[in-house]
């Protein structure tokens, strides 16, 4: 399996001639701003909902991370918004047929922003970086999988090598979290929480944590991924990412211009933000894991079965979607999201609110008594359930959410407790296995987002399998390797049993709702569901 640039351009050349020709064919002349030329310069100011703690990829999770690092670390592949893989870094790469060696022939005119060259070496450097214990890179190392060897034929050659098949590969490569960095860098800096050094359009002049990140064009940058519309230099001159928590000081700079582009548009604002001449919605539904609950099946209340199907079937994710989203997002009906590969909508029919059955299962359990507050009890125990969550990584329509859900269950008889931490404690917490419920979504648009969030060896603080589940290693590892029909499925059995044995408890299905003046232009979807920004350019 063999991809060049050239060949790449030449299909897009192909397919944007024949949608040309469709748009003129249907008499939707081309609009103003979409027939003007672009311009260099600027600076987009752009508010975010939420913070990250971390700012090196490498050894992140976070979606905010990727969003702003995408602009300053390179891919060795990119993902066009229709999945096809595009030459970046690699100009060309083979994979054997059964996935177990790739082989990526790097541009050979590639630096990094400290003057350093990418080569070989560099991408050898990154990538045993992210697979040493030391790094804690749990959820970069997950999308490597396991690998055996890493090795540099040449100065422009990699070869990753693999003992059994390991498909999920490329569209791992293609995210952020596995981006270059400068190894001279690296090396050089004891602590990467703060500072990033890559090989994108833009360098990173700063970062502050609970404040924002300053990004600065790079004048010599001509490497850009195959899905991009131009080559050379990003066309604004600065990027500013300013992390605003309170959804209404976030629409407010909109509306009153100081900010160009916001993420999480509060919900009860979207419909104004829509009719709202000089500003629009654009919106992209997160494939990979839902915004979900996970039950943690090894300590309390939750290690009985009947007791995790009975606190799933006593919520009603639909309802409770409605009043924190104001319709503006879907509630989910499986762990996967829609826009996922091999996602099952046969699933959804196992999900359904029904407090008698969960009435009955709680009566199965043993919980038959009620406190003076409708809790149930057992030999003496309240049914109680702590939640425990980082408010700086949610949005606050997140915490309605959770407060509908504990109203909720409260009618069968959980307790559910609503514990807010700091990111050190939440931490703490999980890594301590001192929590009954946390929350959290993934976005992947391949299936193998599981392994990461179910297989056994991932369990905090190795990783983020939260429901510290353990019957699903033998399917998510025979997934990675196995031909489509087969890996169809298998992950097709996968998300029954998790529903099944209530794993988690869906909620929505997240996307990405960013509000953003008119006078911005170019912006892409990654399928990460986040928007880029190097073909982006305003006008006045």
């Amino acid at each position: 399996m063999t991809i060049t640039k050239k060949q790449w351009q030449k299909t897009t050349l192909a397919k944007w001639v024949a949608t040309a020709a469709l748009v003129m064919s249907a008499g939707q002349a081309f609009t103003a701003n979409a027939a003007e030329t672009p311009v260099q310069g600027g600076t987009l100011n752009v508010a975010l909902g939420s913070d990250t703690p971390i700012i090196d990829p490498s050894i992140t999770g976070q979606s905010v991370t990727a969003l702003i690092d995408r602009n300053v670390v390179d891919s060795l592949v990119g993902q066009a918004e229709d999945n096809h893989f595009t030459p970046w870094l690699a100009s060309s790469w083979e994979v054997n047929e059964n996935h177990t060696d790739y082989v990526f022939h790097l541009r050979k005119d590639v630096t990094f922003s400290d003057g350093t060259r990418l080569d070989a070496a560099a991408v050898k450097f990154n990538l045993e970086r992210i697979l040493d214990p030391k790094t804690t890179s749990s959820y970069s190392k997950s999308l490597l999988g396991p690998v055996k060897t890493i090795s540099t034929p040449d100065d422009y050659t990699v070869a990753i090598h693999y003992d059994s098949p390991f498909a999920p590969l490329l569209q791992g490569l293609s995210l952020p979290y596995l981006g270059i960095q400068s190894p001279t860098y690296l090396k050089n800096t004891p602590n990467t929480s703060n500072t990033v050094v890559g090989s994108g359009p833009f360098i990173l002049k700063s970062f502050v944590k609970g404040s924002g990140s300053q990004l600065t064009r790079r004048a010599d940058y001509h490497w850009g991924p195959g899905y991009a519309t131009h080559t050379g230099p990003a066309y604004l001159e600065a990027i500013n990412f300013k992390y605003l928590p309170e959804s209404s000081v976030r629409l407010g700079a909109l509306t009153s211009g100081q900010i160009q582009a916001i993420d999480a548009v509060p919900p009860v604002n979207s419909k104004s933000v829509k009719n709202n001449p000089a500003l629009e919605v654009k919106t992209k539904e997160n494939p990979g894991v839902s915004e979900v609950l996970y039950l943690n099946t090894s300590r309390g209340p939750f290690t009985d079965v009947k007791v995790r199907q009975a606190f799933q079937s006593a919520t009603d994710p639909a309802s409770a979607v409605k009043v924190a989203f104001f319709g503006t997002l879907k509630p989910a009906d499986n762990v996967l999201g829609p826009q996922t590969q091999y996602y099952d909508p046969s699933v959804a029919k196992l999900l359904k609110y029904d407090l008698a059955k969960a009435n009955k299962l709680l009566d199965e359990a043993g919980w038959t008594q009620k406190n003076s507050d409708g809790i149930r009890t057992k030999d003496g125990k309240t049914l109680t359930v702590d939640f425990v969550y980082d408010p700086t990584t949610i949005q606050s329509s997140d915490v309605t959410l959770f407060q509908a859900i504990q109203f909720q269950v409260k009618k069968a008889g959980f307790l559910l407790k609503l514990d807010p931490v700091d990111s050190g404690a939440f931490t703490d917490r999980t890594n301590n296995n001192q929590y009954d419920v946390v929350n959290n979504y993934y976005v992947r648009a391949e299936p193998d987002i599981l392994r990461t969030v179910f297989l056994s060896s991932y369990a905090p603080p190795k990783g983020a399998n939260y429901s510290v589940v353990k019957s699903l290693d033998a399917k998510l590892l025979e997934a990675v390797g196995a031909p489509d029909a087969k890996r169809q499925q298998l992950y097709s059995d996968i998300q029954h049993e998790i529903i099944e044995q209530a794993y988690v408890v869906p909620l929505y299905v997240p996307a990405y709702q960013l509000g953003i003046s008119k006078k911005v232009h170019g912006v892409s979807w990654a399928t990460n569901a986040k928007p880029n920004f190097y073909d982006v350019w305003l006008s006045h």
